[in-house]
């Protein structure tokens, strides 16, 4: 059997409000969650936005693939003084990131569409709006199946760097003693790559939010032992917790067994 889950990173920042459900986690089922993100974002001024020539109004559909993307555009658009008018449309890779919009702005179901988490989902929406004019809003760090999917079948869009992600490595004096890690990106996947280029699963769990995540993992050679969203856990700390459950169950049996 695996080791016991003792210490759980969570490649995010620490949530602000006290009543997060990690918390809730720590204290039920007697573990340590630690936050400690393996990436790192960096804004794109609006000088440096501007060297893209892109011209974010003469766009009517907005794509989103990442919640960053989009506090990204919105910042970007107020720095340059720019509005965004109501008729704009809206494409998200998934459900959570198309109601993170509402943070700007007020969500209507026709104004905002939203795949199954991944690129290919994003296609029947895109194909409805297809001779609309779409904006890519993208990390320097990117996967090319998006782009490839657009050049496809022939749709009119720009691609614009909102953002960076930068690798926020670990340091050689850091300890990683973790039974289980958290991704919420593709690039987290890399950064451990980079961190620790011979890194060996063994026993240490794996988890992720977003079929692409997922995806990315799997890709790196590495086990998946539980995702979100899915019908029974909407969020990644839903089948965390379901997993911790699980876990807690098997350890009981085993016990009962030798006893």
């Amino acid at each position: 059997m695996a080791t016991k889950i003792k210490k759980i990173l969570v490649s995010q920042p620490k949530p602000e409000s006290e009543k997060s459900p990690y918390f809730d986690i720590e204290e039920k089922y007697n573990v340590q969650i630690v936050f400690r993100q393996f990436i790192k974002i960096e804004p794109v001024t609006a000088p440096e936005f501007r060297a893209q020539k892109v011209d974010i109004l003469s766009h009517s559909v907005i794509v989103f693939t990442a919640r960053q993307a989009i506090d990204h555009f919105f910042r970007l658009a107020k720095e340059m003084r720019l509005t965004i008018p109501d008729t704009m449309k809206y494409v998200c890779t998934s459900e959570n990131i198309a109601n993170y919009l509402q943070k700007y702005i007020q969500y209507r179901k026709r104004k905002i569409s939203f795949g199954d988490g991944t690129t290919n989902g994003l296609l029947p929406f895109l194909q409805k709006l297809g001779t609309e004019k779409f904006l890519l809003t993208l990390s320097d760090v990117h996967k090319q199946d998006l782009i490839e999917m657009m050049e496809s079948n022939n749709f009119n869009y720009s691609q614009a760097i909102m953002y960076r992600t930068v690798s926020n490595e670990f340091r050689p004096d850091e300890t990683f003693d973790y039974d289980v890690l958290i991704f919420f990106s593709p690039s987290g996947i890399i950064s451990l790559k980079k961190s620790f280029p011979n890194f060996e699963q063994g026993d240490i769990r794996i988890g992720c939010l977003g079929a692409e995540t997922a995806k990315s993992i799997r890709d790196a050679g590495l086990r998946l032992d539980f995702e979100a969203p899915r019908p029974d856990a909407p969020s990644i700390t839903a089948a965390l917790e379901i997993y911790l459950k699980e876990q807690k169950k098997a350890e009981k049996t085993i016990k009962a067994t030798r006893s």
